[in-house]
């Protein structure tokens, strides 16, 4: 039977070892930053930088030409300037903070398992009469409650100067909306958890959480897809595709820690590291 006091243990043990060590916690704090904070801060700029001729204010064809059309009737009626914070905010700006669950999480997991083959610690931590289980979910929890209060954070404080923007462009706030909500409390969890299960598989066979923090990497590849998707205006994050994440991200996950769980065996482990 898995006890909860042993899991919170565990818990906090990695949590005081997170707090500590400045090489995990500088990324997970700058990069949210760099999305919440300069991405919209862009948005602003931009327009001011590269002024648009009047004629192009009251046609902004030639910006919405690529959208699709269910996007393009959002944006009847907008000058330019106003489409371009509608569609930089809502829908261009949005990949990138599914980067944020997944670097995060993927941080701190590698450093929570593979972290303590480094630290010379994990023979002593599997001494302890705590079941794989607790472990596994202690270690788990690590990962994923930091990475989602920086997630939920960053998008409080990005949703703030979005609005604070759009109210002065659109006369309206954007945020948040349908799809960004089942972005950051559907999406991203899922994300988080693809990242902790992937790290899980790679640091019981790596060295260090360096080599477990590049491999798990590999989970970028499909935001980067997206980001380039939304680029190109082949497609945007509208409720389908958000719902078509949730629903891929979720059999990820469910596999990942299927096997997560099967190798996350105490004295397997402890053989490789002898």
């Amino acid at each position: 039977m898995m006890r909860a006091s042993k899991v919170r243990l565990v818990f906090w043990k990695d949590w005081l070892e997170v707090k500590r060590n400045w090489q995990i916690l500088l990324p997970v704090i700058v990069i949210p930053f760099m999305f919440a904070v300069v991405l919209p801060i862009l948005v602003m700029a931009i327009p001011s930088l590269s002024p648009v001729s009047t004629s192009q204010q009251e046609d902004p064809a030639s910006l919405i030409r690529a959208l699709p059309d269910d996007v393009s009737q959002e944006l009847q009626g907008m000058t330019a300037q106003q489409a371009l914070v509608y569609i930089m905010s809502l829908y261009f700006f949005a990949p990138f903070f599914l980067v944020v669950p997944l670097m995060a999480s993927s941080v701190i997991a590698s450093d929570s398992f593979a972290g303590e083959k480094e630290r010379k610690t994990m023979e002593t931590l599997f001494a302890t009469p705590l079941s794989d289980g607790e472990l596994f979910l202690g270690k788990v929890l690590v990962a994923f409650v930091p990475s989602m209060v920086v997630t939920v954070v960053s998008f409080l404080v990005y949703s703030t100067i979005v609005n604070m923007v759009s109210y002065v462009t659109l006369s309206r706030i954007l945020l948040p909306n349908t799809v960004w909500i089942l972005l950051i409390f559907g999406v991203a969890p899922e994300i988080a958890l693809a990242g902790i299960g992937l790290t899980v598989m790679i640091s019981t066979r790596v060295k260090g959480f360096r080599e477990a923090q590049q491999i798990s990497a590999l989970l970028l590849i499909p935001i980067l897809m997206l980001v380039f998707g939304q680029l190109s205006g082949a497609m945007l994050l509208g409720p389908a595709v958000v719902a078509w994440l949730i629903a891929v991200f979720g059999i990820l996950d469910v596999l990942l820690f299927q096997i997560g769980i099967r190798t996350f065996k105490r004295e397997e482990i402890l053989s490789k590291i002898a």
